[in-house]
């Protein structure tokens, strides 16, 4: 039986922006032992504070990306790449039980603590639950009314406008650059490992990473086998501004800093 499914804001403004697959990208993979981590989590747990995996790893995005692979930091600009000052962490977030999506995007995360992270994304988060979503969020539901024949030329016209002009879109109130410096999905909520995550046309966004489902695996140290919880990171980048040299820099920053979680919980004067 051919069961008829509606098709969400999302979908629609999906199939409006993106074009066919054809466009340069360049993917990544790492395993990060996340064992300290968890163990931090855990312990933070017991003193009544609620920290979260995909907060942990927004906070390790940023800091790597700051200080570790910052001429990955950028977008282009009309054939020209234009450098960010900071970096502002956009994370997507589920919501209609699953059957939507929208996301919040964490100003100067590269300063933030995980706890200071974590109650500015607890915040933001709750509002768009109960239906409060602003900017370019809400503006997939007023695109997605659109008919078709007229839907893909207006966001067309709507990228054009707040990343070729770069100005603000008052009639849908989109701030300038309003998706952030890069972008964090955590698939692992949905028990996925892995995933070539897609990179939004109209974010000038420079990567994505996608936070897979942590598991416990065998691992050599000081040459015997101990059993650690591992987190995978595939990452999906955009291949006219990053190559492998600097996936590699944002890498073992990502690990060398998801290594000391009470480090990342605390703000990051620079």
């Amino acid at each position: 039986m051919n069961k008829k499914h509606k098709t969400t804001s999302w979908r629609k403004l999906a199939i409006a922006v993106y074009g066919a697959p054809n466009e340069g990208k360049v993917y990544g993979m790492i395993d990060v032992d996340v064992t300290k981590m968890l163990d931090y989590i855990k312990m933070q747990k017991t003193k009544g504070k609620r920290l979260t995996v995909t907060n942990f790893v927004i906070a390790t995005v940023a800091r790597a990306l700051y200080e570790d692979a910052s001429d990955m930091n950028c977008f282009i600009k009309r054939g020209k790449i234009q450098y960010r000052e900071d970096v502002n962490m956009c994370c997507s977030v589920s919501i209609k039980g699953g059957k939507g999506m929208t996301a919040i995007v964490v100003p100067k995360a590269q300063d933030l603590s995980v706890t200071e992270i974590t109650q500015y994304s607890q915040k933001k988060i709750e509002e768009k639950r109960q239906g409060n979503d602003s900017g370019a969020f809400k503006a997939k539901d007023i695109v997605a009314k659109i008919p078709w024949p007229f839907r893909r030329p207006i966001t067309q016209f709507i990228k054009w406008w707040l990343f070729d002009l770069d100005l603000p879109f008052p009639f849908l109130k989109i701030p300038r650059d309003p998706f952030g410096s890069f972008m964090i999905t955590n698939i692992g909520t949905w028990g996925l490992s892995t995933g070539m995550v897609a990179l939004f046309p109209m974010g000038r966004l420079p990567g994505v990473i996608a936070i897979g489902k942590i598991t416990e695996k065998p691992v050599v140290i000081d040459g015997k086998i101990e059993i650690r919880s591992i987190m995978p990171l595939t990452g999906t980048f955009d291949h006219r501004i990053v190559d492998g040299a600097q996936i590699s820099n944002l890498g073992r920053g990502l690990t060398a800093r998801l290594q000391d979680p009470e480090k990342l919980d605390s703000p990051n004067p620079h």
